[in-house]
Order: C-alpha cells, then sequence, then structure tokens
C-alpha cells in the first residue's frame, strides 16, 4: 500500500516537471534524457542554475521511476523462480529427449544406408533377370522359329496344309518381335509363297466344282497367312456365282413356259433371289466376320446386290414384257382421250387390270421387303468402315434394280387411276337400292373401290405414287359422285311427285330419302377414308416431310366432307320446302285464334284445343312417313327444320296478337305442349328452338310490368334470355292490361 501511495507521488512529481520541462522547451531550455550516453555530456554544459535545478528534480523524479520499477520486478521474483525450476526441469526431459533422437537418427540413416544397397542390389538383379529373361525368349524364338521351318516343310509334304498355314503364321508373329537371321526369314516366305500357291489353286478348283466343304477348309487358311482381304474377295465371289447360277436357271425356267406362266410365276422367281441373297449373308455371318470383321458383311452385301440389281431387273422387265404393260398403258391413254366418243375406243378390261396390280404390287412389296431388311442388317452393325455403310446405302437406293422398280411403279400409277375410274364410274351408273338399307349400292361400292385403290397405293410405299392416287380419288369424289348425289335433288316437280294428289308417294318420297342418305354416309365415309389413310400412311411413311405431304394432300378430304354436308343440308331444305305448303293453313288458322281470354273461354280452350293438336297431326300425317326411310341424322335434321318454320311462323304471328293474362297462360300451355310433342319426334333436343315463344309465354304471363326485373340482367339466374330489351318491351306491349308508361319506364 506504501509503494502505491509513493509510486503515485512519483508520478504527479513526473508530470509536474514534463510540464515545467515543456516550458522550458518553449523558453528554448531543452530537456536532458537521462539514462543515454549524452545525458552527462549535457549535464557538464550546464551554466544556468534554473535548469541544474529542474534537470536535479528531473534527475531525483527519474531514479524513482527506477526504484518503482525494480520493487515491481523484484516482487515478479518468485514466479521467475519457479518458472525457471520448471525450466531446468523441462531441460532435463529434452536433454533426454535429444539422446533419444540422436539415437534414433543414427539407427534410421543406418537403415537408409542398407536399403540403398539392397534396392541397389535389387535393381541390378531385376537388371539381369530381364536380360535373362530376354535371352530366354530369344532362345526360345530361335527354336520356335527353326521349329516352324521345319514343320511347315513338312507339312507342305504331308499336304497338311492347316499345319504349314499355323506354322507360318507363327513364324511371322515370332519375327515381328526378333527379326536376326535373314536366311531363316527366307525359308518360311519360301514356304509361305508355296503354301499360297497351293492354296489359291485348290480353292479355285474346289470354286468350279461348287465342293462348298473344300472351299470352306481353304477359305480358313487365308487369315492365317495374312490374305484376308484376298479370301474375303473370292469368297464373296463364289457366293455371287452360286446365287448367279441358281438364278439364271430359274430364269431360263421362267422364260421356256412363259406361255403357260402367270404372275405367280415371277413372284416365285424374284423371291427365291432375294432369299438366296439373304441366305447367303446370313448363313455366312461367321465366315465373313472372321475374314474382315463386320467390314466384310457390308463389302458382301454390296457385291451381292449387284447381283440382285441384274437378275432381279430381267424378271421385273420380263414381266413388264409378258403383261405387255406398255400396251395396255397405251389403250388406256387412248381411251381416256376418246372418253366422250361413242364406241369408237374400248379400254381394258378392269378385272385384268386389277389382276395386273395385284402383281405389281406383289412384286415391289418383295422389293422394298429386301431392300429394308439388308439397309436395317447394315445400319445394325457398329463397327463398320464409314465409308461403306453410305456406299452400301447408295447401290440399293440408286441401283438399277431400284430404277426397274421405279419404272413398273409408273406403270401402277396409270393402271390404278384406270381401275379407280372405271369402277367408280360403274359404280354410279348400276347404282341401285338395296333391300335393308337406307343408301343405295353405288356409296359403298364408291368408297369400297376409293379405299382398296389408296391402300394398294400406299402399300407400294412410294409416295408419288400415293400423292396421285389420293389426287384422282379426290377429283372423282368433287366431280362424277358428287353429280352423282345431287341428281336426283335435282328433279323437276319434285314437291308434286312427292304428294302426288295431295298423299304422300312412298316410292317418291323413299327415293328422295335415300339420295338425302347417300348425302349422310357419303359425308361420314369421306371422313373414315382419311382417318385410315393417316393411319397407314403413319405406318410406311414415317419422316416428318413424308407426313407433312400426305396431311396437305388430306386436307381436302375434310373440305369435301364439309361440301357433302352443305347438299344435305340443300337437299333437307328443298325437301322441307316441300311440306311445309301443307302446314301453313294449319298455321293461318293460328292467325284467327285469340288470346284475349276469360276464365271460361281459357277453360273451353283445356277441352277443345283451338289449333295444337290440329298442327301436330298434319305435322305427323307429312312427315314422320319419311322415317323409316331415313338415316336418324337426316330425320332429325328434317324434323328441325320443320320445326325452325314453324317457330318462326309462330313468333311472328304471336307478335301481332293482343293478350290478356289468361292469353298469356294458353300461350305458355301451347308451347309446352309443342315442345312436349317434338321432343318425342327427334333424338336432339327441341327446347332451345322454342327458346323465344317460351320466354314471350312467361313475360304475357306477369301480374304486372315490374315484375320482369325479377327475372332479367341479375336475376335471370340460369336462364339465357333469347329476346333483345326491344323485343322484351314490344311483348310487355301486347299485354291488354299493361299501361305503356310503365314500359316505357322500365330499365332493361
Amino acid at each position: 500500500m506504501k509503494m502505491s501511495l509513493e509510486g503515485d507521488k512519483v508520478t504527479k512529481m513526473a508530470t509536474t516537471l514534463n510540464g515545467i520541462a515543456e516550458e522550458d522547451a518553449d523558453n528554448g531550455v531543452s530537456s536532458v534524457n537521462f539514462g543515454s550516453s549524452e545525458a552527462l555530456e549535457q549535464v557538464r554544459k550546464l551554466t544556468d542554475v534554473g535548469t541544474m535545478t529542474r534537470l536535479l528534480h528531473e534527475c531525483i523524479a527519474y531514479q524513482r521511476n527506477l526504484d518503482l520499477e525494480l520493487e515491481t520486478l523484484l516482487s515478479q521474483r518468485t514466479d521467475l523462480e519457479k518458472k525457471l525450476n520448471n525450466l531446468q526441469k523441462n531441460a532435463e526431459v529434452l536433454e533426454i529427449v535429444k539422446s533419444d533422437s540422436d539415437s534414433m537418427l543414427s539407427n534410421v540413416r543406418s537403415t537408409c544406408d542398407l536399403a540403398d544397397q539392397v534396392s541397389g542390389k535389387v535393381r541390378e538383379l531385376d537388371l539381369a533377370q530381364s536380360r535373362v529373361y530376354s535371352t530366354l525368349s530369344r532362345i526360345d524364338a530361335i527354336v520356335e522359329r527353326g521349329n516352324c521351318i521345319e514343320g511347315a516343310k513338312k507339312a507342305l509334304e504331308t499336304e497338311d496344309y492347316e499345319s504349314a498355314a499355323k506354322f507360318v503364321q507363327t513364324f511371322l508373329k515370332i519375327d515381328e518381335k526378333f527379326s536376326e537371321s535373314d536366311d531363316q526369314r527366307e525359308q518360311i516366305l519360301d514356304s509361305k509363297r508355296k503354301l499360297e500357291g497351293i492354296v489359291r489353286k485348290k480353292l479355285s478348283n474346289a470354286v468350279d466344282q461348287r465342293d462348298h466343304s473344300t472351299i470352306m477348309r481353304f477359305i480358313m487358311l487365308f487369315p492365317l497367312l495374312g490374305l484376308e482381304e484376298e479370301g474375303l474377295q473370292v469368297y464373296v465371289n463364289y457366293l455371287k456365282k452360286v446365287i448367279s447360277v441358281r438364278s439364271r436357271l430359274e430364269f431360263e425356267n421362267l422364260v421356256e413356259r412363259i406361255d403357260q406362266s402367270h404372275g405367280r410365276d415371277f413372284v416365285e422367281c424374284l423371291t427365291s433371289l432375294f432369299k438366296d441373297i439373304v441366305l447367303a449373308v446370313e448363313e455366312n455371318d461367321e465366315i465373313l466376320r472372321i475374314l474382315c470383321g463386320e467390314d466384310g458383311i457390308v463389302y458382301a452385301i454390296i457385291e451381292l446386290q449387284e447381283e440382285c440389281d441384274s437378275r432381279g431387273s430381267l424378271v421385273i422387265r420380263k414381266y413388264m414384257e409378258f403383261r405387255k404393260l406398255s400396251k395396255v398403258e397405251s389403250e388406256i391413254i387412248s381411251y381416256s382421250k376418246n372418253i366422250l366418243s361413242v364406241g369408237n375406243v374400248e379400254g381394258p378390261d378392269p378385272r385384268e387390270v386389277e389382276l395386273y396390280l395385284e402383281e405389281i404390287l406383289t412384286l415391289t412389296q418383295l422389293g422394298e421387303e429386301y431392300t429394308g431388311f439388308m439397309v436395317s442388317k447394315i445400319r445394325g452393325l457398329r463397327s463398320v468402315d464409314p465409308e461403306l455403310g453410305p456406299r452400301a446405302t447408295k447401290a440399293f437406293r440408286s441401283g438399277s434394280f431400284s430404277k426397274v422398280v421405279q419404272e413398273i411403279t409408273g406403270f401402277y400409277v396409270i393402271l390404278e387411276e384406270f381401275f379407280m375410274v372405271e369402277n367408280v364410274r360403274k359404280a354410279i351408273k348400276i347404282d341401285e337400292h338395296v333391300p335393308d338399307s337406307l343408301t343405295t349400292s353405288m356409296v359403298d361400292d364408291v368408297f369400297y373401290v376409293l379405299q382398296s385403290c389408296c391402300r394398294r397405293a400406299i402399300s407400294t410405299s412410294s409416295m408419288n405414287s400415293v400423292l396421285a392416287i389420293l389426287s384422282g380419288a379426290m377429283n372423282l369424289l368433287s366431280n362424277e359422285y358428287q353429280e352423282a348425289l345431287q341428281h336426283k335433288m335435282r328433279e323437276p316437280n319434285l314437291g308434286a311427285k312427292l304428294f302426288l294428289g295431295g298423299v304422300g308417294v312412298e316410292k317418291t318420297g323413299t327415293e328422295i330419302a335415300t339420295a338425302l342418305n347417300n348425302m349422310d354416309v357419303s359425308g361420314e365415309y369421306v371422313l373414315k377414308l382419311r382417318h385410315g389413310i393417316e393411319e397407314q400412311c403413319a405406318e410406311i411413311f414415317p419422316a416428318p416431310a413424308d407426313r407433312e405431304k400426305i396431311k396437305s394432300c388430306l386436307s381436302e378430304l375434310g373440305e369435301m366432307s364439309s361440301g357433302f354436308k352443305q347438299l344435305l343440308n340443300a337437299g333437307m331444305e328443298q325437301l322441307v320446302s316441300t311440306v311445309t305448303p301443307r302446314i301453313r293453313p294449319v298455321l293461318d288458322i293460328v292467325g284467327t285464334v285469340s288470346y284475349e281470354l276469360s276464365e271460361a273461354e281459357y277453360a273451353e280452350n283445356e277441352v277443345n284445343d283451338p289449333w295444337v293438336q290440329k298442327l301436330l297431326h298434319v305435322v305427323e300425317t307429312n312427315a314422320t312417313w319419311l322415317q323409316p326411310a331415313m338415316t336418324s341424322p337426316n330425320y332429325d335434321s328434317f324434323v328441325h327444320l320443320i320445326i325452325d318454320f314453324i317457330v318462326k311462323r309462330l313468333e311472328v304471328i304471336m307478335m301481332q296478337k293482343k293478350f290478356s293474362q289468361l292469353g298469356g297462360l294458353q300461350l305458355d300451355r301451347d308451347a309446352r305442349a309443342l315442345v312436349s310433342h317434338f321432343s318425342g319426334m327427334t333424338q336432339r333436343t327441341v327446347r332451345d328452338k322454342f327458346a323465344r315463344l317460351t320466354q314471350m309465354a312467361t313475360i304475357l304471363n306477369l301480374e304486372k310490368v315490374s315484375e320482369i326485373l325479377d327475372f332479367w340482367g341479375e336475376n335471370a339466374g340460369p336462364m339465357t334470355w333469347r329476346l333483345t330489351p326491344a323485343e322484351v318491351r314490344r311483348v310487355l306491349g301486347l299485354r291488354v292490361d299493361f299501361r305503356p308508361e310503365a314500359i316505357a319506364a322500365l330499365r332493361l
């Protein structure tokens, strides 16, 4: 505590002296840095007593400060001594650690030196061992080379060509690693040349004799002799020769009996050719891979395709000659040009043409299936030379066989168009009523012909053929067939014939109904035809560009269906126009009926209906007799058109009348009776037809004008108003008891 107080005094004194020193410094007197070597020199130079006194005080303060610091340090002596003792103990431990580490270092160094010595010896041993192995391998190679030379010579002498080839192959593999003795190499190469000559000769003789087992024996030696490509060429040429001989014999047999032949013989001849080529590739897959891998398979396919181009083209051309397709084409062209002439030129028999079409389709399908199989096989190979794939595909798509197929496809299009046109015209010409059918024979016959022709065209896999036949089909539908559909409805005085003597003529009614049914069913058949073509084309033509072409062409069929529906609507309106004059007199009676009813009159109308039942009876008499002859959609349309006529006429009549509230109730009852009856006559709803008339009755039933607001605008609920605000005011004005001022004041 005492030490602390003295320390505070020294601090205060030092602060005071520092203040004096600062003042002296301001007066030009510098302060002395006690404890430095320059302080003594500065003190000796002092001459001013005041300065000396000041510096003395500073010195005393400095000394006291030192004393204070010494006392502070001495107070820490105990802790320092403890730490020194600990350090001394630690130093002893460190000495032990240092001694152990030095010993360990010595051991590690000695171990390292020993390891270096051992690894050096190991490297020397490894080098020596590798040299020994190399020497032993070389010795083995020398021995083996000698054995190969001797073995090859002995094998040749004993005609063991397989062993000789293996000895040659083994020698050449050894020679790649250890090429030393030119003399040995010459000996083995001499044996190799002799063996190659023997193998080539033997193989050639076997090929000439078509000795397949011998051919397989010697062809397997080519890879052992490093002659894979030569072996592949020889073997593929052999396969081509076998196929060529067989196809030539079959073709010659076909030509010899050409007079007794039929189209099936050509199909069988072409099928046999394709089968031989496919089997040649499939059954020899292993040997082709042994010779040149997957490239060998592609090479064989390309080479064998030449045989297809040669022999396949001959078969197709002979068929075209056999069926005289050029002559048939000329006859069709002449017939088409002189179609308007009477009896001058006769076209080919469509039945024969159909036979030709089926034969052509079969031949082209065979070619397409064969080509598709081969191309898919090539694409299924993974490790093929990049140049071989496109080359192979080109061989199929631009070869002579592909060109002759295109040629016969051109004949097909001309024959198919002729067949389609003639059969459609024949179907139209022999159109007749079919028992238990609502349509005539023409409809089913025409669409059957069109569907068959289009399917056959798609089966050719030729986009040009498909587009040509589709175009012809649409021309027939839009011209001759459409004209035939309208023929009956264009007869003059159709109404008079329908109600001869005021009574419905069943025969005429059936004819008219059937004509309308033809239009209705034709519209549906067009859509079915389009859907069927789309599905079949999707399978045959997967390419997006081809699909777009088909889609663009088929869009006209959709428009054609709409056109048939328009014809149907026009025909239906024509039919209705023959019926409505027989309904109009009853509607004229409605104009004479009063709706300003008293309670007695209202009750009387409930017992004796003034006009509704008469109207319904007339409709039943003049319309329902046609129902059995009509399709359901047509009869529904017929009834709805009659309803349209009746409702429009009733709305006009009712707008010219005056109503009491009971009259409004009477109109509501009349409207309900009409809705109820007509709902039973048709499968389609009729309420929307009577919506305006029903809403008029609702308005005329109101107690007062303002009640309309309970049903108008936001208060309408689920009801949709068919009357405009002006019409609502006009209907309210029909009530004899509603004031015009109240009606005019309504905000609708």
